[in-house]
């Protein structure tokens, strides 16, 4: 059963991809203390802002909502110029890592009448995960675009696991609760 659930799950979220236009677009936490020289550097934040500007030009160009995610911070928070919010584009200040949490961002996708969210940003492991599995226990059809998201290097014991697989075994679990696409495959989908 639990089989058929997550086959159920997949499919309509690759028939988002597919082609179904009424979604909205989270940006998560594309924020400077993620860039060189801030205080939590990712590794190749800027290759992540660049696929996430494409995204943010479909959804725009499509007139999809974009929604923006802003961890609160005491310094850095500000959105990083390459992914800038339009005047009239929703910003949610979070505190906790659930983007959902205490935030109004559901009761807010509600009113938009969308049941679709498509979802990039930063960090994959943490703020982007989060977001992914309460948007799916939510019941969204949720489509993750992986190379519009960036992490970091991180270390468990003596371990050092390299952002590179600390990003790909993310993905590997949240393909039970989105469909992981590049920017590129959910283009062309899209279109």
């Amino acid at each position: 059963m639990k089989r058929l659930i997550i086959a159920l799950i997949m499919f309509s979220a690759i028939a988002l991809a597919e082609g179904q236009k009424n979604y909205a677009l989270l940006v998560i936490d594309i924020q400077d203390f993620y860039f060189p020289g801030g205080r939590s550097e990712l590794v190749e934040p800027e290759k992540a802002a660049e696929k996430a500007v494409i995204a943010i030009r479909a959804a725009r160009e499509t007139g999809n909502p974009v929604i923006y995610i802003q961890h609160k911070s005491a310094t850095g928070m500000e959105i990083n110029e390459m992914v800038k919010p339009m005047l009239g584009e929703k910003i949610f200040i979070k505190e906790e890592v659930n983007s959902f949490l205490g935030t109004g961002l559901n009761e807010y996708i509600d009113d938009l009448a969308v049941d679709s969210l498509v979802i990039c940003g930063m960090q994959t492991h943490m703020c982007v995960e989060a977001a992914v599995r309460a948007a799916h226990d939510y019941g969204y059809v949720v489509v993750l675009l992986h190379d519009a998201c960036a992490t970091r290097n991180l270390k468990f014991g003596n371990r050092e696991v390299s952002a590179a697989d600390v990003h790909a075994s993310t993905l590997a679990a949240m393909k039970s609760y989105a469909a992981v696409l590049s920017v590129a495959e959910w283009q062309s989908g899209e279109k």
